[in-house]
């Protein structure tokens, strides 16, 4: 994918995340940039970057719970 497209689907992941859990959009960076979704999102060969913002929110969110 673009790296443009790539970008804004990032900043539309963080700040639904930001959304969701009430938190700032800085914060929602850091969670979305430190998580295993996000080491797979960075690799086109996992198909992640394909999958809906949704997708990725809801393994993001996932994560945060276990943790």
């Amino acid at each position: 994918m673009k790296d443009q497209v790539l970008w804004r689907k990032t900043g539309r992941i963080a700040a639904t995340l930001a959304e969701r859990l009430g938190i700032d959009i800085e914060r929602a960076f850091d969670i979305f940039y430190n998580s295993h979704e996000y080491e797979l999102f960075s690799n086109p060969e996992s198909g992640l970057q394909l999958l809906s913002d949704e997708y990725i929110i809801t393994d993001v969110m996932r994560e945060l719970e276990k943790n």
